[in-house]
């Protein structure tokens, strides 16, 4: 049998199963007390997760039993989508007000940081594998709100911090509750931060003033360490991710309901466009505005609030919105990451 032909008879069998071949969305709903601002899950152990309600409170979860009965449902799809669960959260955990800043250690099982818009950063330890001890004392370094938090990929006891004061802070939690140095980021509100896992020296930010940089995190005591700026985008910055599988690229979303993707090791080569035309005979010319670092653009969506990279899928991206969500992998990007990953 040729190619085709199995083709078709795979189409066939969609077609039979009730669906033309499109992807079908199984979910489980889960009660939560107020809207839910933000949700991590751990790393180590990604069925648990935390999340950051309105009402100023910090809930970690088990998920175990619902991403199990997600894996074993096959014939009902619909089956739980309409009924939402009670569940105990395994912690709560007050703040005095709301927030999203929250991440997971990617180095320390279980070790949560949380920041709210008073200012305070609590760090949770946990103690065994349901239960965690927050410390009361917060951690102050910042005059207004915590916007996002950063765990050093490479160090367990730093992270990094960004708020609507425009600085970010570096902190190391054996020296204190101070940061051990704190720096003007940006001259509007820092919005989200991003530590690169593949290149630790570097931390990517981004502005409400929709720009955003790219520090070298060894060049602090120099006084500058901006290497890379870019002001492509014209409205607040929602979310930035350094890709996992290639150090110099990374993907940004703005309040312009714009994505776009990133690779600082390009550069304009006058050489190498002079022989594309030559061979293409076409004056092809990108616009002057347009920064060659910059590799794809996408849009669509309304109200774009976060990205994210897929951890095992080299150039795969989730991105959400206002109204719903896209799983993009653009193929510019494919070919640029390790083929054996």
């Amino acid at each position: 049998m040729d190619s085709e032909d199995s083709d078709s008879d795979e189409d066939s069998d969609d077609e039979e199963a009730g669906g033309s071949g499109a992807p079908v969305l199984q979910l489980r709903k889960v009660a939560h007390e107020g809207c839910v601002n933000r949700i991590r899950a751990m790393t180590q152990n990604p069925h648990i997760c935390a999340s950051w309600a309105d009402t100023g409170h910090v809930q970690v979860w088990d998920f175990s039993s619902h991403l199990n009965a997600l894996a074993e449902s096959e014939a009902d799809v619909s089956q739980g989508a309409s009924s939402v669960f009670n569940q105990a959260p395994l912690v709560k955990f007050g703040h005095k007000d709301e927030g999203f800043a929250l991440d997971w250690s990617p180095l320390v099982p279980g070790r949560l940081l949380s920041g709210d818009c008073k200012n305070y950063i609590h760090l949770w330890e946990p103690t065994s594998g349901s239960t965690w001890n927050v410390d009361t004392t917060p951690y102050i370094g910042h005059t207004s709100s915590v916007e996002d938090l950063q765990w050093s990929p490479t160090e367990p006891d730093v992270f990094a911090s960004c708020s609507v004061d425009g600085n970010i802070a570096i902190w190391d939690i054996r020296l204190g509750k101070s940061p051990a140095t704190s720096f003007k980021a940006h001259d509007a509100d820092v919005n989200v931060i991003s530590w690169n896992r593949l290149a630790s020296c570097m931390l990517a930010s981004g502005s409400d003033d929709g720009t955003f940089s790219i520090r070298d995190l060894r060049l602090l005591k120099e006084g500058d360490s901006v290497v890379a700026h870019f002001e492509y985008h014209k409205h607040p910055i929602t979310s930035i991710e350094w890709s996992p599988h290639e150090a110099s690229t990374l993907a940004v979303s703005s309040s312009d309901n714009q994505l776009t993707i990133w690779d600082l090791s390009l550069e304009n080569d006058e050489e190498e466009e002079a022989e594309f035309k030559a061979k293409t005979k076409e004056q092809v010319n990108a616009p002057k505005d347009l920064p060659p670092q910059l590799l794809f653009v996408h849009q669509g969506q309304k109200d774009l609030k976060e990205l994210h990279w897929h951890a095992q899928i080299p150039g795969m991206l989730v991105s959400t919105a206002a109204d719903g969500y896209n799983i993009l992998m653009p193929s510019n990007i494919q070919t640029t990451l390790p083929s054996e990953l």
